[in-house]
Formats: C-alpha cells, structure tokens, sequence
C-alpha cells in the first residue's frame, strides 16, 4: 500500500498546504435505501497561492457535483477519484481554476452514501429493543469519516461543523454536537469546537432520555432507559473529579447514549455525546469505569489528538492513565492499583494470542505504512502508554509533581494535534529548569516507543485485591475437583472484579488440571455465573467452556456470540472456536449468518482473524 500523505500514511490529505476550517451538513436519512443523500459545504483555507488542487478521502461515496461558491455565484470544479485502496479508501482530486489565491475558500460537494459505508449501521425494526423502528449510527474512528462525507479525514486536521438532518419525524436524532434546533423531521446541531474527522458522529432511532444532572442526560431506547440511568448515576461525580485532573471541561454538554449491542466498541468519546456499549450494564456499577475512560477523552484525545494513528497511544494511553486517576479518587488506592494489575492481565492475554504472529504491533509506535489502523487495533497502546505515563510520573516524584505537568502539556497543545516527540519536547522543556531532569535522562524512549511485547519496567502496584483472584486461578488450575469441593477458599465472596481477573488469569494457564463438563459445572455453580449479567464475567466463562471444549455448551456459546457484537468480546471467542476442531464449522457457519448485522470493521476484522474474505 506505502504511505498516502505525508502527514498521515493513511490519509491523501495535504493539510500542510489546505485544512478545513468549518463543515456544514444537509443530509437526508434514508432508511428504505440505507444512505445518506445531501451535501457538505466545506470552509478551507488555502495556505498557498496557485494550489492545483484540493485532495480529500473517500470510501464508496457517489459524487453528484461540485461547486466553488462565492458571492452568491458558484463555479462548477473538475473532479475525479483515484487510487483506491482496499479497506482504505479512495482519493478525490478537486482542481482548482488557475490563480486560487491563499485564504478561504468554501466548496460545496453534493454526493451521497454507499448503503454499504463502513462508518454506518443501519438496523431493522426487529434488530432494536423496540422492534417497531428501524435505527442508524455511526462509527467514524478511526478512518471511517470518509465513507460519511469527503473530507480531511486525518486527525492531523480539525474543523467545527453545523448540521441540518432531515430524518423520520418519529424518530430522535442526535449528533456529537449542540443541538440548534429540533422541528418536526428535521434537526439541527452546532460543534463549535474544532474537532478530527473521526470525531463526527450521529445516531437516530426511537430514543429517550433521562437527565444524569445539569448539561448531562443518558439516552438509549425505553426498554433499556431506566437501568441505564442507575447504572450511570455516578457520571456527574467522574466529570468533577477529571476537571479537578485535566482543567475546565470545553465541551458544555456531557451526554451518554446506550447503543444498539451491535456497536463495536466498549465506547466512543464522540464530544457532547459518548456512545457506551450496553454490555457495560451488569445491574452493579461494575463495569461503569467504561465512562471515566470516555470522560477523560474529552480532555486526551478530543482536545489534544495524535496527529496520526500510529501515535494513538498519545490519546489511548493518557486516557487509560487518567480513567485510573479517577477511579483512585473516587474508590482509593487499592481499587486504582487493582484496575492497573487487571488490564496488564489483559494486555498479556493480548500478547499471547492475538498479536502471536504480529509482534511488530506490541510496539507503542506502529507502523502503518502497509496497513490500516483498524488492523492493527488492540490494548496495547492504552495499557502499555499508560504504564509509560506511570512510570515517568514515578520517576519525576509522583503525581503531585506530574499531575502540574500534565495540565501544562493539556493546556499547551488544546485544539492541536501531537506526535510522540511533542510530548517528549514538552516533558524536557517543564522539567529542565527543575531538579527531575536528571531523572528524566533515564527514560530510554527508544525501548518504550519501539520495542515489541511487555512494556520494559512494570511498576509496583497494591496487590492485596489481586492476591485474592491470583490465588483463586492457581486453586482451580492445579486442584482436581473433589479438593475444590472441600476448599473453603474456593467459597468466599469475592468483589465482580475479583471475579474478571480471577477468569482471566485462570484462561492465562496453559494447562488446567481436570479442565472438564464437572469442573466447569462447580465453577458456574460456585460463583452463581448463570445468574450474572456482568458481560466481562459472561465472556471469560465462555472461554473457559470452549477452553474444556465442552460441546453441550455450544448454544449458550453461540447465543453469547450472538448477542452482542462488542469487538473485544467476538474477536477472541470466534479465533478460540476456529481452533477447536469440531468446533470450527460451526462457527464459521455462525460467522456467516450474522456478519451482515455487524458494522464493517467488525466484520472484516473477525474475517482476516480467521482468514476469511467477506463478499
């Protein structure tokens, strides 16, 4: 594939000669044909004079016209799309008429979507809660924008949008945005903080709300709504405690919308409206640090961005980083270090078996010359950055001396986009006049940046929580049955997080003794896991199943499979299925059956895990 831009190996734009100030959207949804069909103005500015042309990324996008429009005239432009690269996109050339002169300059493009755009889903009335109206939403992160709208859909750019959408007038439109307007069938939305392209975010279905507090409610569908508003009731406790953290929160409104099952992610931190996946529902609160992750992106991510995505662990790092300063906050020392301990445990597993064959990808800085950020997706750059950040902290004297740091480099780069050696300036620069610039002479950056697998120093952590859960794993991987069934460690109650590490940790061991229908049985027994509806639990015991190769268990298998389509839950039960002989057709005929329901990046990425090409 090589490199597309300078700039961004995945992008054609060129924002070291244009970039895009301001976007205004029309778009008219139409569910009978699943498209999007309307317009996008785009305010740019030229940074030089006599620019041939304007490049912008496309996927699958059918453009009507194009026109430069100036003082109520507008000037048809010559155009064309070239160089299309699979899972990747397309170039679209703008030329411009001789002697375009350096400043603004507003194009309006008039096109519609593909019914197949990898940065949309559209559902059917009977894949929704409410089974009576169909529902939309989008998924732009990170190269998806493109497949919405043409534009600079690199995060090296960023633009404040307005939108017009014309939608069923039964039906709740909402936006990562402000809301303008909202009349019968057409709604109206203002960004006016410039925001990357993958950013833009909309979702349009049969919605309610419930407020969470002042400029912060949660929306989802009226089945789901209620749970979710207890679920999400310490929000406004988390904003406070990052803004004590990262400085003033921009973003005016903090809303949260439950999606459908079938979103990919455990969550989006679109600006104004985070989009939370409902596997993060256990009826506890349990998994509900999926929001401070999300939170925190408002400041690392949202407001200072990678400029490409071979440096995501500059937003994906420092928002883990900051998440598990919320977390300490709000629940204390332990509960910190004990969420560090359980996602180090994660990103082993990860390790061990997704990146098995791709150890080029457990550097923090990848490569993505010859492939796309969706291929190289994983918890590396959000474990092994925020360990990165941990122990430079440690290392400059702990967070009472970091934490100040921290603010500066938000505060300096807000509204920009970063690299890796930006933070490592900035770094060098606070500290130089202090006695920690000793200390930060230690820190080899070429061994964190670029070096495969663990990260190089693991700091220590309170393990008085995971000792319960690490001894758990080791009782039920080397004890037969019949001493589990008269071990009264095996009995004690345990937290919902104990639970998930204890499961993880026990899929970790190569070899479980006595790994049988009996043993799993008493595990599902003991811990009462038919009755949980903690989706990180539900997920770790179908491994486990698939682990004792148990094939009375496949239904339930299948059904969890089935259920949701949260990437980080279907990429490892489908590759361990594939890998259990009598197991493989099955779930390949599975695969086949559903793979239409999902968004296409989870689609394809399940596909080249199991080397499959979708048709």
């Amino acid at each position: 594939m090589g490199r597309l831009g300078t700039v961004d190996p995945n992008s054609y734009a060129e924002p070291d000669r244009v970039t895009t100030v301001h976007s205004s959207l029309k778009w008219i949804v139409d569910f009978d044909n699943t498209k999007l069909h309307g317009s996008v103005t785009h305010r740019f500015n030229l940074l030089e004079s006599d620019l041939p042309a304007i490049i912008l990324d496309v996927r699958d996008i059918t453009i009507k016209d194009v026109v430069i429009l100036s003082n109520n005239n507008s000037t048809p432009v010559n155009y064309f799309i070239t160089d299309s690269v699979v899972d990747i996109g397309s170039k679209l050339t703008l030329e411009l008429p001789e002697g375009t002169v350096k400043g603004e300059l507003l194009v309006q493009i008039n096109y519609e979507t593909a019914n197949t755009a990898s940065g949309l889903l559209w559902l059917t009335p009977e894949q929704t809660l409410g089974k009576k109206h169909p529902y939309m939403f989008s998924q732009c992160q990170p190269i998806h924008a493109r497949s919405l709208l043409p534009c600079q859909d690199t995060p090296a750019v960023k633009f404040t949008y307005d939108s017009s959408i014309e939608h069923p007038k039964e039906l709740t439109t909402l936006m990562s945005a402000l809301v303008l307007g909202r009349n019968e069938g057409i709604s109206s939305f203002e960004q006016p903080i410039p925001i990357p392209a993958y950013l833009l975010a909309i979702a349009i279905g049969k919605l309610v709300t419930r407020p969470l507090g002042p400029n912060s409610n949660v929306w989802g569908e009226e089945d789901i709504i209620e749970e979710a508003a207890e679920e999400f009731s310490e929000t406004l406790n988390m904003l406070k405690v990052a803004t004590d953290i990262c400085g003033p929160y921009v973003w005016t409104q903090y809303d949260l919308l439950v999606m459908p099952p079938s979103f990919p992610y455990g969550g989006m931190e679109n600006p104004c409206l985070t989009f939370v996946t409902p596997t993060v529902i256990a009826g506890d609160k349990s998994l509900a640090d999926v929001i401070a992750h999300e939170l925190a992106h408002s400041w690392t991510g949202n407001l200072v961005t990678n400029r490409n995505f071979e440096h995501f662990w500059l937003n994906e790092g420092f928002t883990v980083f900051i998440e598990t300063k919320i977390v300490g906050r709000m629940r204390g020392t332990k509960e910190k270090d004990f969420h560090m301990i359980r996602i180090l445990t994660e990103l082993r597993e990860c390790i061990r078996t997704q990146l098995a064959n791709k150890p080029e990808l457990t550097k923090l800085v990848v490569d993505l010359s010859n492939c796309g950020p969706d291929d190289v997706f994983s918890v590396v750059p959000y474990v092994k950055g925020s360990i990165f950040l941990l122990y430079i902290e440690d290392l400059v004297g702990g967070p009472e001396v970091f934490e100040p740091f921290l603010l500066f480099y938000l505060q300096k780069y807000a509204y920009k986009s970063v690299v890796s050696d930006d933070f490592k300036s900035t770094l060098e620069e606070y500290f130089s006049k202090t006695d920690k610039q000793n200390n930060l002479k230690k820190i080899d950056w070429n061994l964190w940046l670029n070096q495969e697998g663990m990260p190089p120093i693991i700091p220590k952590f309170d393990e008085t929580l995971a000792n319960i859960s690490k001894e758990l794993a080791l009782l039920w991987s080397s004890k037969k049955l019949i001493e589990l069934e008269n071990n009264e460690t095996v009995k004690e109650n345990i937290s919902s997080h104990q639970l998930i590490d204890f499961l993880g940790r026990l899929i970790e061991y190569e070899d479980i003794v006595d790994l049988n229908e009996e043993k799993i049985d008493f595990l599902e027994y003991t811990y009462n896991l038919k009755n949980s509806k903690n989706s990180e639990v539900k997920f770790r015991f179908i491994r486990l199943c698939i682990r004792a190769k148990l094939m009375n268990r496949m239904d339930d298998i299948i059904a969890f499979a089935n259920s949701n389509f949260r990437m980080k839950f279907c990429r490892p039960i489908y590759s361990d299925l594939v890998n259990w002989p009598e197991a493989k057709q099955i779930a390949l005929m599975n695969f086949d059956s559903v793979k239409n329901q999902m968004m296409t990046l989870c689609s394809q990425t399940i596909s080249k895990d199991l080397d499959l090409l979708v048709k």
